[in-house]
């Protein structure tokens, strides 16, 4: 379950030697230093570099699409695929076609009007050649073509042709196919005509550079996630995902949701009881912009909010968020109280208390967005709060006229949220006198570190007391901390908060960090930049592992956004020969191994399934050296995902588990089975 939960939602990657040892404390740290017969460089005219054309996106990729890994290579898809959802906005296009190829290139194919290939009266060449090769060119920096895009800033298709190896554009326009081809951005072929077609559209296909992208491999697990997200969002288009990679095996996947958003909502809350169905939904223009909702409450604690503004996804929020919030708190207790249903609630009920397991997608068309970064995950438009806060104030105070029952349950469910939290609020202060939450008092168990500065040190929760005690010999006392753990934790998804901080397995953790939980949660107050995850490798640990993870995610969820929690890689191998030791972490490393001491004598291996089997000097040299190491960090890169997994693997409804399992098990590769 642990791997499921990391690979799919709250990705963990690799992050082997993520930093060196600590200088010994009185130690000084060495800089480089000019030969003595050498001076530095003038800073004058002659340094100042101008880079011409797309030179600027291969020199500096990271500022265009984020990274060179994983993820910056699904942006890099999802530019041409945004382009594609703008002809859908702008009523030009409903079917978008995705293939990943068997020789590592994406193909994207649209049936819009197809990019321009008349001549630019500027440039003197095709449009599309123009769109394909310059920074800032496009058809969406007025309305004529797009009254609402996702993508203002005209860099995307010239951004992906730039970090390409090669790329292939084709052009169904006015009855002609039009082709062109470009090698690492620059044009190689003129435009040319190839053929009558009685169809129109764009069909891309792009092989990312090797020599700029560290990873060129799509995932076609988190490619399957955008593109159904876009499908929910775009209720009018089918989005199709092909993958032929494989010769032996074709994968397609075809996503079309008549009911758009509402199918969105019901899709996030599989595996919860909802309050009610279906899903309340608005959809009301102001002006030029477009307001669409959909919310559901259900019987769980978590609050799973997600917005978007012209398709792309504001994980941050924003003014459009603020708006939503406002409204919902004000509209159930206008209600509440004007039908006295809030009688021992003197000052009403709190947002918290409002949103308490509500599942809400707010997806906002706006013509002119102002995002607060390049990366567009926060909305900044000052009068979108709001217009939003007037359209679902007036929407739903219709629906909780006509629908006096439903919005009866919400304000039950928001009361009873309103005592846990009143309750949570008298366990805080309790604990607080008993400098719990604030970081004055430790937990017991806890082995601390003698440097102060959170971003120097880092906390092991280790699993066990046996496991704790060779960590607390082996640690360096300097910067490395170590809690212990006993016994399985509660499942977070299914408590609330005040149950959370009144349980006996996470009052250390808690205590230990120092930086409280849920609306409290302060991460300026965190002890420890590294809160790295010791378990065993069997099936208690990945257990234990999950429930951590699902712990953070709900009650302390900037510690996984900021990327402050890592899980330990300790080996599952030890081969040994003589002197000769190999540590392995894998079952095919340790093959790979005895292979090279096939037919030897005296080879042994020995396999580690429980963290207390090393002594503290192994433990040490395999797990906690920051030299030799081996870390995952988890990482939140599709939250969505995230939250739907998690409902479905720890949420109280047992069918969506199966299915889930079910669907999954031919990924599993290594299955931990005891004997009887």
């Amino acid at each position: 379950m642990t791997d499921h939960l990391s690979d799919d939602a709250m990705e963990t990657t690799d992050s082997d030697n993520l930093e060196p040892a600590l200088p010994e404390a009185d130690a000084i740290p060495e800089v480089d230093t000019l030969p003595e017969d050498d001076t530095p460089a003038a800073y004058d005219a002659e340094s100042i570099q101008v880079l011409e054309g797309l030179e600027a996106v291969r020199k500096r990729p990271g500022m265009y699409i984020g990274s060179t890994g994983s993820q910056g290579l699904i942006n890099l898809l999802r530019e041409i695929v945004d382009n594609a959802i703008d002809e859908a906005l702008a009523g030009r296009c409903d079917t978008i076609d995705v293939t990943l190829n068997a020789d590592g290139s994406a193909t994207i194919v649209d049936n819009g009007n197809g990019i321009p290939v008349g001549i630019h009266a500027k440039e003197g060449i095709p449009a599309v050649t123009v769109v394909m090769t310059k920074l800032h060119a496009g058809g969406k920096f007025g309305h004529s073509a797009y009254k609402v895009s996702g993508g203002l800033h005209g860099v995307g298709a010239s951004v992906v042709n730039a970090l390409s190896e090669w790329c292939e554009v084709e052009i169904r326009q006015d009855g002609k196919v039009h082709w062109q081809r470009f090698e690492q951005g620059a044009p190689v072929t003129e435009l040319e005509v190839r053929g009558d077609t009685s169809e129109s559209g764009t069909k891309v296909t792009f092989k990312p550079d090797t020599t700029i992208m560290d990873d060129t491999s799509f995932s076609h697990e988190a490619l399957l996630h955008t593109l159904r997200e876009q499908a929910f969002l775009n209720r009018n288009v089918k989005i199709t995902l092909r993958d032929i990679r494989a010769a032996e095996e074709e994968v397609y996947d075809e996503f079309h949701y008549e009911g758009g958003i509402v199918e969105f909502v019901s899709f996030l809350d599989d595996g919860r009881t909802p309050l009610h169905e279906p899903p309340i939904y608005v959809e009301r223009q102001r002006d030029d912009v477009i307001v669409e909702l959909a919310l559901q409450w259900n019987s769980t604690y978590s609050e799973s909010i997600f917005t978007y503004v012209n398709n792309i996804n504001t994980v941050e929020g924003g003014t459009h968020l603020a708006g939503l919030r406002s409204a919902l708190t004000g509209a159930v207790n206008n209600y509440g109280q004007t039908n006295n249903l809030l009688k021992d609630m003197k000052d009403g009920l709190s947002g918290d208390d409002v949103r308490e397991g509500l599942t809400a997608v707010l997806s906002m068309k706006i013509p002119n967005p102002q995002f607060e970064s390049q990366t567009k995950i926060r909305l900044g438009n000052p009068e979108v709060r709001g217009l939003v806060q007037s359209v679902v104030n007036e929407a739903l105070a219709e629906y909780f006229d006509e629908n006096p029952q439903v919005v009866r349950k919400i304000i039950g469910k928001a009361v009873e949220a309103a005592h846990a939290r009143m309750a949570a609020r008298k366990a805080r202060d309790l604990t607080r006198r008993k400098s719990i939450l604030d970081g004055g008092g430790l937990p017991t168990k806890l082995a601390d570190c003698s440097i102060t500065d959170p971003a120097a040190c880092e906390v092991f929760l280790v699993e066990g007391d046996s496991a704790g005690g060779s960590a607390k010999q082996a640690r360096d006392r300097q910067f490395q901390a170590v809690l212990p753990m006993w016994g399985k934790m509660m499942n977070v998804e299914k408590a609330r908060i005040d149950k959370v901080l009144g349980n006996d397995k996470f009052q250390p953790v808690i205590q230990a960090l120092g930086a409280s939980i849920g609306e409290d949660f302060l991460p300026e107050k965190l002890r420890y930049h590294k809160i790295i995850i010791m378990a065993d490798a069997d099936v208690d640990g990945s257990h234990i592992r999950t429930l951590l993870l699902t712990f953070f995610f709900r009650l302390m969820r900037p510690l996984v956004e900021l990327g402050h929690v890592y899980i330990a890689q300790p080996p599952l191998f030890l081969v040994k020969r003589g002197k000769e030791e190999h540590w392995v972490y894998s079952v095919e490393e340790r093959d790979e191994v005895l292979e090279r001491y096939e037919g030897a004598r005296g080879v042994s291996v020995q396999r580690y399934k429980g963290l207390g089997e090393m002594s503290a000097e192994q433990l040490w040299r395999t797990t906690m050296d920051p030299e030799r190491r081996t870390l995952l960090r988890v990482a939140l890169d599709d939250a969505v995902e995230a939250d739907r997994i998690v409902t479905v693997l720890l949420g109280g409804d047992v069918a969506p588990r199966r299915r889930y399992i079910e669907t999954n098990a031919r990924y599993v590769k290594d299955l931990d089975i005891h004997a009887a």
